[in-house]
Formats: C-alpha cells, structure tokens, sequence
C-alpha cells in the first residue's frame, strides 16, 4: 500500500507532546511545585500550536499570550526548562522569575509571553519592522485569545501592519471563552476574519480541531506575510478546562462542556493515522508512553532543581554595565554592622 504524502504523524507527535505538558503542569500545581496558581491550560487548543509552528521558519520570531506554554513547546522549547520556569526555579528559561504568563527565549525567537490581554500583538509589528527595513525574509507572529478581538491595540496593529506591508501574522486561536463569558456574548459578530480584511490584511477562519487544515491555512498566510502581504488568521478550538487551574467552569454546562470536549484535535488525528494506515495502535501506544515518559521527568527535574538566589532578582533587569542595587536588607546589615 502507497502511504499518503503527509506530515500528519509529526503534528500528532507535537500535539501529544502538548497535552500530556499540559497535563503535568496541572499535576506540578496539585503537588504545591508550581510558582503561583494562575495556570492557563492548552488542552483543546493543540491543532492551533501544531499547526501554525509547522508552517514557521526557525528566523521567524513569535508572541503568545498567557495560555502559551504548547505553542513555545510546538516552536521546539525544552519541557525541562519549560517546567522549571513554571515551578519558579532557577533552571527555567527566565530563571524562575517569568513563570507561567511570562516565559521567553529569544534564542527560540519567542518575544515573551504576555499577561495582558493582547498585550503582545504591537511587539510582532515592531519585529515585523524592523525585518522588513533589514531585507530579512523571517515574519513575527503573534497569538492571542478571543478576549484580545475587543482590545483596540489590534486594530492599530492589524491597521499599522497593512499600511506598512508588514511581514506579520495575527493568530486569534478562539477558545470560546474569555475567562468566563462566551464569545457571542462579548461581541455581535463572530465572523473575524471580516474584521481583519477591513484593514486590508489577508485573512481566514479555521476548525482547530483539523491540524493538517490549520497547517495548510498558515503556510498560505505566512507565505503571503513573507512577500509582505500581512495576514490574519482564527482558529476555533475548545477549552477543555477553566480560565485557570482554579476555575471550575460554573458558567458552562455539563452538556456544553461535553460536546465541547469531543472537538479533540489529538483524538482526531489519532483517529486519520489509523484509518490512513500511517501508524497502528501498538506504534501510537508506545509513542505516547514515550512522550508520557519525557514529561514525568521534567517533573522529576523541577522538583530537583534550585530556587533562584534572593540577589538574583536584579538581574537582566539593569543594563551590564550598571551596578545592581543593594537590597534593603543587605543595606541594613550593613548600616547595623558599621
């Protein structure tokens, strides 16, 4: 049997990957690792992080918003280090000081997670200028969350990008829900991708649940930002779980919330390997195991590793070249000690 062409079994290998980090991140905060509580799961959203980082370029720099840990993870983060900002320990990629909503690694081209509610979108309009005065080819792709489609700084970015031929993609990946008010509830029209084309932006609207459709949508768009045609994308997805690990989710039924769940872009494309004959249960069964194996550890790893040093929070705060405060204890020692 002639096998289709596909990149299906690599994007089930990043989608897994995703679910099962996610999953232990909930495990690391029911242990008391983690560093704070306000910990925003992907599970639901994989196909979008999947999707979209298929069709990027290892120059291409992006931002996510505080629900970002799968798409850093899709871009090639290491789960170790991921874990361990998330634990707040010194190993993690921002040496324990960013956590959860703001993880960043410029090495990986990711220009930090954001808090804010679109509080990274103008960034990627910032990098996407600077790539086009350099003659560069990478773009800047910014992910954000249906609560940022009523924010008015992306429609200065979405305007700013079109007017200047940016090499920028805007990603809206549409949980339903911002924190606890649906999506029809928080606006009139839900048809964004009409929004985006008003200003002039290239732009589409996808089912996340379908990674290879997200996949192919984002290669379109990116090559057309690449040529300096800016464009804009939302991906449809369900959140599988609360706001945050401490919202139980009182505002969805139990009816909506299983309906919701079967909208599931690992199950689904599990279930395209096997009908393709592109893998058999025993093969995905042991990647799995495999995968769920490499996210124990960064568990193990997290709980192993150093809390960051009390003096450490002054540094990459003040430039090299400029002497770090003294600390007010530290001063007091001294004072008292003279």
């Amino acid at each position: 049997m002639t096998l289709p062409n596909t990149n299906l079994p690599e994007l089930y290998r990043t989608m897994r990957r995703i679910r099962t980090f996610e999953e232990r991140v909930a495990e690391l905060y029911a242990r008391g690792l983690s560093a704070g509580s306000m910990l925003h799961l992907s599970i639901g959203e994989e196909g979008a992080a999947a999707g979209i980082a298929a069709a990027m370029r290892p120059q291409d720099s992006f931002t996510t918003h505080h629900r970002g840990h799968g798409i850093f993870l899709a871009r090639g983060a290491d789960p170790g280090r991921m874990m361990a900002e998330i634990g707040g320990k010194a190993a993690g990629y921002c040496r324990g000081k960013g956590g959860s909503m703001h993880i960043a690694d410029m090495t990986l081209g990711h220009l930090g997670a954001n808090a804010i509610v679109g509080g990274g979108i103008p960034h990627v309009v910032g990098a996407g200028l600077s790539y086009r005065n350099l003659g560069s080819d990478a773009i800047s792709v910014g992910f954000f969350g249906d609560g940022a489609m009523q924010q008015g700084l992306l429609y200065e970015s979405m305007n700013m990008a079109a007017l200047w031929n940016l090499p920028v993609l805007f990603v809206c990946i549409n949980n339903q829900y911002g924190m606890g008010t649906r999506i029809d509830r928080a606006t009139r029209s839900v048809e964004f991708d009409r929004r985006a084309e008003a200003f002039g932006l290239s732009a589409a609207m996808v089912d996340g649940e379908d990674v290879e459709a997200v996949m192919e949508t984002a290669q379109r768009l990116a090559a057309g930002a690449r040529a300096g045609q800016p464009g804009f994308m939302a991906v449809s997805c369900f959140r599988f779980f609360g706001h945050g690990r401490m919202d139980k989710s009182p505002y969805r039924t139990e009816e909506e919330e299983t309906i919701g769940r079967k909208r599931d872009p690992v199950a689904r494309a599990r279930d395209a390997l096997l009908s393709r004959g592109v893998g058999d249960h025993a093969s995905l069964d042991a990647l799995d195991a495999e995968i769920a194996a490499e996210m124990d550890a960064t568990i193990d790893f997290t709980a192993a590793a150093e809390s960051p040093a009390a003096l450490s929070m002054f540094r990459d705060v003040y430039g090299a070249d400029q002497p770090e405060p003294e600390p007010l204890a530290v001063r007091l020692d001294r004072i008292l000690a003279a």
